[in-house]
This record gives C-alpha cells, sequence and structure tokens, in this order.
C-alpha cells in the first residue's frame, strides 16, 4: 500500500508539469492564434537540458549453483528514481527529427526479503543512458520518437553481514519510444517508456550467483530548449474534437511483482515476477469544459499474456498468467496546446487470473478473479479531427490472494499504445 501511495503521489506530480512548464516566467509564450491558423511546426532544432522522473520495475534472471537452483526467471523489484538529461535534436524540413542525449538518474528501484537471521535487498540505484533518437512532428507542435543506445547501471547487494554485501556495475542497451510536445517556445514536455538489457554478472564470492537483470522504465520531464519557437515547416492545420463517444484498441507490454509473505510474516519477498503482453479494446466518451479541460470514462475489456521460468534441481517449471479482465476508468486531463492533451486516470479493475505450472512430469492449474485499483497518467495526441494517439502508464493495486500459509500481494506496471 505503501507504494501504491507513492504512485499516486508521482502520478499527481505528472500532471501538474505541463501547468507549471505554462506558468514559469518570464517565457514568451507560442502564439495564441485561432486553432485555423496554427499551422507552423515548433523547431526542435537545438540544444536543451530537463530534469524529471519517473518509476520502474527490475526482472532478474538468477542462479544460484551452490544450492542447485540453475535459473529463477522472475525475481522483480519496483521503485521510483530522478533524472537530468541533455542533448541535441535537429529537424529536417519534412519533419524528420534525428538527435542525441545523455541522462543521468538515481533511485530505488528494488527487489527485498525476509528471512529468519537474513534480510535483505538488491537495489538499481544509479546509471546513465546514451541514446540517439529519430521523430517525426507528428502535430505541429508534438514530436513522437523511437530511441536507443547505451545503459550503464549500478547495482548494491545489501544484507546484515558484510561478506554477503556487495555492489557490482552491468551495461547494454535500452531502447523506447515516446512524444515531446512544446508548452511554450523554450519550454516541453516529455513522457517515454524504456526498456533496458544488461549482459548480467557472476558474483564470485556469493557461491558463483549469475544475475541477469532488464528493467521496465517510465519517464516524464520538462525540458527548456535553447532554440525553440515556430519554424518556417508549415502543416495544414485542424481543430480536433475532444466531445463525444470514441473506441479503440491498444497493445502493451508490461510486469508484475507479487510480493509474498508466508508463516505469518516471518517470510517475506518482494518480489516474484512475470513479464509479457497484453491487448486492449475499449470504448469511452469524453467532455471538454472550458478551453482547456477535458474530463472522460472509460470502459475496457483486456486479455492478458504474463510468464516466468523456474528450474532447480532437474527440474523445470513454468509459470503462465494467460486470462481476461476489465476496467472501469474516470479521467481528467489539460490541453498543454491544441492538439495535445496530458491526463491522469484511475478507477476499478477486475481480472481473471489463470496460473498453470509444469515440472518433471508434473503439472498444476489455478484460477482466482481478483478486484484492484488502478491509477495512470498518459499524454493523448490528436491526429486529425476525429482521430487520436495515446502513450498511456499504468499501475495496478490487486487485493491479496492467499494460498493457505502462503500470502501474494500481485501488482502490476504497463505501458499502453493506442489508437482511437
Amino acid at each position: 500500500m505503501n507504494c501504491l501511495k507513492s504512485a499516486i503521489a508521482f502520478f499527481a506530480a505528472v500532471t501538474t508539469l505541463p501547468a507549471m512548464a505554462a506558468d514559469l516566467a518570464p517565457v514568451a509564450p507560442l502564439p495564441e492564434a485561432p486553432l485555423t491558423q496554427q499551422d507552423s511546426v515548433y523547431d526542435w532544432t537545438g540544444f536543451y537540458i530537463g530534469a524529471g522522473g519517473g518509476t520502474g520495475y527490475l526482472l532478474d534472471s538468477v542462479s544460484i549453483p551452490l544450492i542447485g537452483v540453475s535459473t529463477v526467471g522472475g525475481v522483480g523489484g519496483r521503485g521510483f528514481f530522478g533524472k537530468v538529461t541533455a542533448g541535441y535534436d535537429h529537424m529536417f524540413s519534412n519533419g524528420i527529427v534525428v538527435g542525441a542525449a545523455v541522462s543521468g538518474r538515481y533511485g530505488d528501484v528494488e527487489t527485498s526479503w525476509t528471512v529468519p537471521l537474513l534480510t535483505g535487498s538488491v537495489t538499481a540505484d544509479y546509471g546513465i543512458d546514451v541514446t540517439g533518437r529519430l521523430g517525426y512532428a507528428i502535430t505541429p507542435r508534438t514530436l513522437a520518437y523511437v530511441l536507443g543506445g547505451y545503459s550503464w547501471q549500478h547495482f548494491e547487494l545489501s544484507t546484515p553481514f558484510a561478506a554477503l554485501s556487495t555492489t557490482w556495475e552491468d551495461s547494454g542497451f535500452v531502447a523506447g519510444l515516446g512524444l515531446e510536445t512544446a508548452v511554450t517556445d523554450h519550454w516541453t514536455w516529455s513522457s517515454e517508456y524504456r526498456y533496458s538489457q544488461y549482459s548480467g554478472t557472476t558474483l564470485g564470492p556469493l557461491g558463483n550467483i549469475s544475475i541477469d537483470p532488464v528493467t521496465h522504465t517510465f519517464h516524464t520531464s520538462i525540458n527548456y530548449r535553447f532554440g525553440g519557437g515556430p519554424s518556417g515547416i508549415q502543416r495544414n492545420a485542424f481543430v480536433h474534437d475532444w466531445n463525444g463517444l470514441k473506441v479503440g484498441g491498444a497493445i502493451s507490454a508490461g510486469i508484475s511483482v507479487n510480493e509474498l509473505t508466508a508463516l505469518g510474516g516471518l517470510v517475506t519477498f518482494d518480489g516474484l515476477a512475470t513479464e509479457g503482453f497484453l491487448g486492449e479494446i475499449n470504448v469511452g466518451y469524453d467532455r471538454e469544459f472550458g478551453e482547456r479541460w477535458v474530463a472522460g470514462v472509460m470502459l475496457a475489456a483486456e486479455y492478458v499474456g504474463f510468464s516466468s521460468s523456474f528450474s532447480a534441481l532437474g527440474a523445470t517449471a513454468t509459470v503462465e498468467a494467460d486470462d481476461f479482465g476489465f476496467d472501469a476508468l474516470l479521467r481528467a486531463g489539460y490541453k498543454v496546446n491544441d492538439y495535445t492533451l496530458g491526463y491522469v486516470i484511475g478507477g476499478y479493475t477486475w481480472q481473471r487470473l489463470s496460473a498453470s505450472g509444469t515440472g518433471i512430469g508434473l503439472a498444476a492449474s489455478t484460477t482466482v478473479d481478483v478486484n484492484a485499483l488502478t491509477v495512470g497518467a498518459g499524454t493523448e495526441l490528436a491526429l486529425s479531427e476525429k482521430t487520436s494517439a495515446y502513450i498511456e502508464y499504468r499501475y495496478t493495486d490487486y487485493e491479496d490472494v492467499s494460498f493457505g500459509l502462503l500470502t501474494l500481494e500481485p501488482s502490476s506496471h504497463t505501458v499502453r499504445v493506442q489508437q482511437f
């Protein structure tokens, strides 16, 4: 529940970023021309700096030869981080943008456990990404892009015993996608998803434990651009209708982390993780209030496919969570310009999870229905008078599930890309 409170605070902060940037002074705003005249593309060429933060989940594949565990494919962790960025972009006359950036981050994306005489954690604390990006000015004031490059991460294993504590560094690649929108001539707001995979390490002093980590992170930032302002590129302007009924579909990547509690709290592990994809169809209704505010409702049905694996003492088991659910959500947003809506979303989720495991000729399965609270934040981008697309982060906190002396506290972290 502490994680949920922190997540809610994070989402509240996300929604204040566009308004904060819009209120910063002294900055000359972009001309408030009539909607049909807002056809000059923002100039993305130039240097920029930025600051922000995000939330992330860590997934480790762990091998422990000393006790016969060859692979645990679902050791997960979660937490928050802050970041700073410096970069340069160049926009061509056709609206294509290429650029490079360096970002540094510091946080507490952590896996933790408690067993008698041994409490510990593994934390991804600080790191650096060096990335290139390729984008397109999809509307006069918003850039859609993909990114990729090099990632370096520092990890810390902490226990009460110095002989069982250590730090190490790892490197790998990062890939992602995002949206950046101009709020004024010099200030922009960006939201993006990143997936990082590291080469892995072996901790010899701890019995040759092997750890191969990946991370799923959602970032939001405000940026100051030393160039900016209108460019010489013109687009056909349009007025998007934010009011009315809408239908759409989304695809999503994500990770679920389950906190395990056993023996009345004597043993805890946060957490057991699975990762995978989901598909969603939805219907909603939005209404615009005044010139900038939008509120609405959404009903969605989704299918989930997450999995993880475990191998020990010659036995191999796979756990797959594949089933369906639905969401009943409310959202409220603010138009940072005439083509871009920043919003928060939240409400009720119901999920049916069918989990199955196999190993050395044995098989087991179970099905459970769970209720949950979902909160999130996103950016919706108007593509024409009637169509739009968004990138959105959601955190879902499920009710506890009990299996005798074992209690699971599930949660999930997903990033959705959708078109209405």
